[in-house]
């Protein structure tokens, strides 16, 4: 800056400072640019000599000085400077926990990452009483929590969004909670909202890298659902529903044994689920979407020693916006939630045959009965009255054919040193063949109660497997009708042996071979091994199943008259009879 002080006047004893016209004028001026233009320089022109006179004709004329752009005010740098706060660091100082809770959930999240660590479903328990965790902890704290970021197209993130210390700002209403986080270059937020009463939220996921948006899949990998149940990493796998194709696709962990498996399509939903919960991420109409499969090896809280598990990733844009199902599979629900979520509910190859079971089964436990195993004895006994027309009919064979075994013994004690590879061993069976037609006997007849046994049995199973309703579902002793009985000794397998030993010796044989007849009544050791470790509201539906065939063959055996089971002679081409 000038020298103020050179500018002043100089005073002299006895003088008295007098400001002329033109000073005057100048200061005026000056203090009006300074209030105007907020200059830190003020021009000031040197005053001429006091009382020193200018004639008129030699004036100069002083022009104004010209307006000099001002320097930028701390307004303008702080309007200037919002872009950059925008863009400054953005991140929590510690982790923190942060709990959405609602009639059905109870979701702790960690600013860590923005992960979720528990997503509890407070209606269903583990069979300890506890409530239900989706999130399998041990496994996800190796492969990585629920809801964590990757990059797509092989692009990376400038900074690891998965350990960042987000902020979280929860929601008044406490249903939702936003997270957010920025380095400068990076920018990621998280939204989740919650509705108090429904298993479906909204979930939003937001990644800028140096201002363009970076295309990325949120993932849920480390295990999900039920842990509990046996072969629980067996039952879990990735799903999605193909709209072009109209189909449900899904992959389990062996699809990944070798790698991840990468689909992308204009799919109506895609997710993880096990047996009966799901966690479905469902994008908006028309978006192409992503969905990664992936295996982890990890342990579980009930299983100690490592095994696959599969993993789900899904998105596609730089901003994804989903609707979010996570809870039971239970049709009335997923239909509410979306139509062609019913599908999610895989009733197999029998589905014709499963799917009606499962309804009248629920129809009897909610309007009457209120107990899914008395509705699976009522559904079964109501089954064995439907077939008994056609079990009557097997009966009734059976029976001829104990008739026949002593005319079946002499044919085979004149093949007796015949061997199986012998050419006459057929002629032997033809035999038999030849005296079963005579007769009108149909060999196979003995096995129909066991064949049409057999379709509701896989309908039952698929029933059994897959639906919610039956998980946790109690009858008598038996906690959970889904599962083997938590017994030291398990009663229904052992009583469905007793029960099939029975039936066995009721029922007529229909071999004279002492061998076979003692290989028949083997049978029941090999079905009770078999069923020792199924889901008691299978064991349940055979032992019942086994009772009533022991009642229909009493009745069958004291009401039979001898003409309903001699055999038929069936008459000669010229009319005799043979």
């Amino acid at each position: 800056m000038p020298d103020q002080e050179a500018d002043k006047p100089v005073r002299k004893p006895g003088w008295k400072l007098e400001l002329s016209t033109e000073m005057r004028l100048l200061i005026a001026f000056a203090l009006t640019g300074l209030v105007l233009l907020v200059s830190n320089y003020v021009i000031k022109p040197q005053a001429p000599p006091a009382g020193k006179k200018t004639p008129p004709a030699q004036a100069k004329t002083v022009e104004a000085p010209k307006p000099v752009p001002p320097p930028e005010t701390p307004q303008k740098q702080a309007a200037k400077a919002k872009p950059e706060k925008a863009a400054a660091p953005v991140m929590a100082e510690k982790e923190d926990s942060y709990t959405v809770e609602t009639d059905l959930y109870r979701v702790v999240f960690s600013n860590r990452g923005a992960t979720v660590r528990s997503w509890v479903l407070k209606k269903y328990k583990y069979g300890d009483g506890k409530q239900l965790d989706l999130v399998n902890a041990a496994g996800a704290s190796e492969a990585g929590y629920p809801f964590l970021l990757q990059a797509r197209g092989g692009k990376k993130f400038t900074a690891d969004v998965n350990a960042a210390l987000f902020q979280a700002k929860p929601q008044a209403d406490g249903l939702g909670i936003e997270f957010e986080f920025s380095d400068g270059k990076l920018k990621v937020r998280k939204h989740f909202h919650f509705q108090k009463n429904r298993y479906l939220a909204e979930l939003s996921t937001e990644v800028i890298q140096e201002g363009t948006p970076v295309p990325h899949v949120v993932v849920w990998r480390g295990g999900f659902g039920d842990q509990s149940v046996q072969g629980a990493a067996a039952s879990q796998h990735t799903l999605h529903y193909n709209l072009t194709d109209a189909k449900l696709v899904t992959k389990d962990v062996g699809a990944a044994k070798d790698g991840v498996v990468s689909e992308t399509g204009p799919y109506s939903f895609a997710g993880i689920a096990d047996a009966y919960f799901g966690a479905i991420f469902l994008p908006a109409s028309g978006t192409q979407v992503e969905i990664r499969t992936v295996a982890d090896s990890v342990a579980t809280a009930f299983t100690q020693a490592k095994e696959p598990h599969v993993g789900v990733a899904v998105g596609g844009d730089g901003v994804n916006q989903f609707g979010l199902f996570v809870g039971p599979k239970d049709l009335d629900t997923l239909r509410s939630v979306n139509p062609k979520l019913e599908q999610v509910v895989d009733f197999g190859w029998f589905a014709f045959l499963a799917k009606p079971l499962f309804l009248a089964v629920r129809w009897l436990n909610n309007q009457y009965l209120h107990n899914y195993g008395w509705s699976i004895v009522v559904v079964t006994i109501f089954i064995n009255f439907i077939l008994f027309p056609l079990k009557l009919t097997s009966l009734k064979s059976m029976k001829r054919m104990q008739v026949l075994q002593p005319e079946v013994a002499k044919i085979n004690e004149k093949y007796k040193n015949v061997g199986m590879r012998d050419p006459r061993k057929q002629q032997q069976n033809q035999e038999v063949m030849d005296l079963y037609k005579k007769h009108g006997v149909n060999p196979m007849g003995g096995c129909v109660p066991m064949v049409l046994q057999i379709p509701f049995f896989i309908a039952f199973y698929k029933v059994l497997s897959v639906a919610v309703e039956m998980r946790g579902a109690s009858w008598l002793w038996v906690t959970d009708l889904s599962q083997p009985e938590h017994l030291p000794i398990r009663i229904l397998p052992i009583a469905m042996i007793v029960s099939q030993f029975i039936m066995q010796k009721m029922t007529p044989s229909t071999t004279a071979d002492p061998t076979q007849q003692r290989i028949m009544l083997f049978m029941p050791l090999m079905l009770g091994f078999m069923f020792y470790g199924v889901s008691s509201g299978l064991v349940l539906y055979w032992f019942t199943s086994n009772l009533i065939g022991i009642g229909q063959q009493w009745f069958f055996n004291r009401t039979a008259t001898p003409a309903e089971v001699r055999p038929a002679q069936v008459k000669q081409k010229g009319g005799a009879k043979r």
